[in-house]
């Protein structure tokens, strides 16, 4: 390469001994340089040069036509309770339910009594016979054996007011052979005097409930007559449910 560069050159020289022209005669070239129909031989490619600044922002495009619908995300974690709202206005009413099945209290259940002292024949230790009856509408009350004989189970209210002359009184109140209650009044000489007892009892059917002197004669007092009463008396006051 650098032969072929000297030839070239050599042949573009001025030549000091050639003054004329003619045939066959080379002329010298201009002295203006080389001539415009030799090119110089191509150099090498220079270094990429640094990047230049950022241009200015263009003017915004037009806005674009709305996208497709993206896919359903994942059901996100529940917020917290918000505030109650107003109430909202009252509905219309709806229709009228099935009529109910009668209820327990379409019957009444009812057991009372109440009896009274008719003698002053008083036999200790065995049911009082009040044979005096003022009330005994269901028959819950036997007046031959001097007992209350339960048929509705539930709470009763029993009591009783003597009145006591001659000796002095001590009664008990039997249910199912088994005393509950006890009343003693000592007789005043000349003076008729008065005692009374009352208790609330539960009742099963069949259970039994009366008066009785209790211990010997010496305390079977009871009196009764035309203006003086000894009485007994007993009622239901609500039934068992069950």
């Amino acid at each position: 390469m650098l032969l072929l560069q000297a030839v070239l050159l050599l042949l573009v020289l001025p030549n000091s001994d050639t003054s004329t022209e003619g045939p066959g005669v080379l002329l010298s070239p201009p002295k203006d340089g080389c001539p415009g129909w030799m090119a110089g031989i191509p150099g090498h490619p220079g270094h990429n040069g640094t990047p230049g600044r950022d241009g200015r922002d263009g003017t915004p495009g037009e806005k674009g036509e709305k996208g497709d619908p993206g896919l359903i995300g994942p059901k996100g974690d529940a917020g917290e309770t918000g505030v109650t709202g107003d109430e909202g206005p009252r509905g219309f009413p709806g229709t009228p339910g099935r009529k109910g099945e009668p209820g327990e209290g379409a019957y009444v259940y009812r057991s009372a009594f109440s009896v009274g002292l008719d003698t002053r024949v008083i036999v200790p230790s065995v049911p009082i016979l009040f044979t005096k009856i003022f009330y005994n509408q269901q028959n819950h009350y036997d007046g031959s054996t001097g007992k209350f004989h339960c048929s509705i189970p539930g709470l009763y209210y029993f009591s009783y007011h003597i009145t006591v002359y001659m000796k002095d009184v001590k009664v008990s109140l039997f249910k199912k052979d088994k005393a509950v209650l006890f009343t003693y009044d000592q007789y005043q000489d000349k003076n008729v005097d008065q005692a009374s007892g009352s208790v609330l009892l539960h009742l099963e059917v069949g259970d039994q409930v009366w008066l009785q002197v209790y211990g010997d004669g010496e305390h079977n007092g009871l009196y009764a007559d035309n203006v003086n009463d000894s009485t007994f008396t007993g009622f239901l006051l609500y039934h068992d449910t069950n």
